[in-house]
């Protein structure tokens, strides 16, 4: 089964792409791409979905957004647990949604979704390492893109990025990432209140011992999605095909650093000035490792990272850096599983000079992400006066607790944390807004490759520093 894990293979693939593309110039346009223009809606279009992140795109159906979704795959476990979900939610008691799946198999995927183009919209979830490949594939042939993090987890992959988007202006498409932690409502408050001079005076500029902004993020090879045990493909525990932690979960930690020092700017890499990078393995035991894949033994592609009969998998990393003169320190860490009752866990702080802003997601509790706010200046009255009034237009029943620490704990109603598989329908629906706009805000294209440069950056410095 071709999985195009040959890089050459793939580079004769596209090459045979770009044939197709001067074929097709000469072509009348083809019944489904005519429809497609018609419809005015979008049509998605799924190629290779390798990630769970593709099926919980669909567990939301959307206004103006048809109802048939063209899957692109090679035949496999993958393709097979991407159905099944689908599946699992057109059938569920509760919301089921309506989703009709039309799957086109076999190892020219990719060539069949080009030529054939039944939707303007590709969705792209799996391999890392060659996802660059199918959003330039993509965007060359007028196909908008919507896809996972990370686009891309490397220098070379950089620099395909930053042509990809220079393709995609020229065609007037969009081509946009999956940033579902914009949307976790304590980060949103944490940068609400941020902007307040106040309560929180200004962002501190910090320093490499005591940043302004800390991001750490844990988490789990195993874990449950949709009520299901999660079984990972046995590639996403080779880093050359998913990526290192530092370039993988960090591009979330990164861009909320960039959207709550710099909100709606417009950034650059030369703002970013990497200081210190480290990486290190989690390792894993056969037991483990059938656990999570479901796999009775190492395949031989990771024979190069055994050690001692343990897989070692360079998952964790730890970057310090400077965002326009703002230091900002960002880690990621990978364990095995979490302990009984938690799940993926986010610390965060910001330093203001009148006050800092913290999210735990600790034993403490109760794995929820829970903001704080200590306060350095005394303002305890403009505090309590901005959560309880000036909040409440945008935040109806935000309420504060001040705690025997010193610290107010911010009450926030359980029904704005919907949780991280509802981020990904919050994700889209802003993707669709700027669809329908035909057009994305200006900052966003320039500090998507602020957000790669950086992750990249810290991968290239972290191997220098072994």
């Amino acid at each position: 089964m071709l999985k195009f894990n040959d890089k050459k293979r793939l580079l004769g693939s596209l090459t045979g792409i770009l044939f197709l593309v001067v074929f097709q110039f000469c072509e009348p346009p083809k019944k489904a791409d005519m429809e497609v223009n018609q419809r005015g809606k979008v049509v998605f279009m799924s190629l290779d979905p390798g990630h769970f992140h593709a099926g919980l795109i669909h567990k939301t159906m959307y206004p103006g957004v048809d109802s048939t979704v063209y899957v692109f795959a090679p035949e496999g476990d993958e393709l097979k647990d991407y159905l099944n979900r689908l599946e699992g939610y057109n059938s569920r008691p509760e919301q089921a949604t309506e989703w009709n799946i039309e799957v086109s198999k076999g190892p020219d995927y990719l060539e069949k979704m080009i030529s054939q183009k039944p939707g303007n919209v590709m969705v792209v979830a799996g391999k890392n390492d060659i996802k660059i490949d199918y959003i330039l594939a993509a965007i060359e042939n007028g196909i908008h893109v919507y896809a996972d993090k990370p686009l891309v987890i490397n220098q070379e992959g950089f620099g395909k990025l930053k042509q990809a988007f220079a393709i995609a202006e020229k065609k007037n498409l969009l081509l946009y990432d999956i940033m579902t932690e914009r949307f976790e409502i304590t980060s949103i408050l944490q940068k609400e209140l941020s902007r307040i001079p106040d309560v929180f005076g200004e962002l501190e500029t910090g320093s490499l011992e005591n940043p302004a902004i800390t991001k750490e993020s844990v988490h789990h090879f195993f874990k449950y999605v949709s009520g299901q045990p999660l079984i990972r493909p046995d590639w996403f525990f080779d880093v050359q095909k998913e990526g290192e932690g530092i370039v993988d979960v960090t591009t979330h930690l990164v861009d909320l650093i960039q959207c709550a020092a710099f909100p709606e700017q417009i950034l650059a890499t030369d703002d970013v000035d990497m200081l210190t990078a480290k990486r290190w393995p989690t390792s894993m035991t056969l037991e483990e490792f059938k656990k999570v894949t479901g796999k009775q033994d190492f395949p031989g592609f990771l024979n190069k990272d055994i050690q001692d009969g343990k897989l070692k998998v360079f998952s964790n990393g730890e970057m310090n850096y400077t965002l326009r003169g703002i230091h900002a320190k960002v880690s990621v860490i990978w364990d095995f599983q979490a302990p009984e009752g938690g799940g993926d866990t986010h610390y965060s702080v910001m330093r203001g000079t009148k006050a800092n802003l913290i999210i735990r997601q600790g034993e403490k509790e109760g794995y929820k992400p829970t903001l704080y706010v200590a306060l350095l200046d005394g303002q305890d009255a403009v505090l309590q006066e901005v959560i309880r009034t000036t909040l409440q237009e945008k935040f109806p029943g935000l309420d504060l607790e001040k705690l025997d620490s010193g610290e107010y704990l911010i009450h926030i109603p359980d029904h704005y944390h919907v949780g991280h598989e509802a981020h990904f329908a919050q994700v889209t629906e802003k993707f669709l807004e700027y669809f329908q706009e035909g057009k994305m805000p200006d900052w966003e294209v320039p500090n998507m490759l602020v957000k790669y440069f950086t992750t990249t950056k810290a991968l290239e410095m972290a191997k220098q520093n072994p």
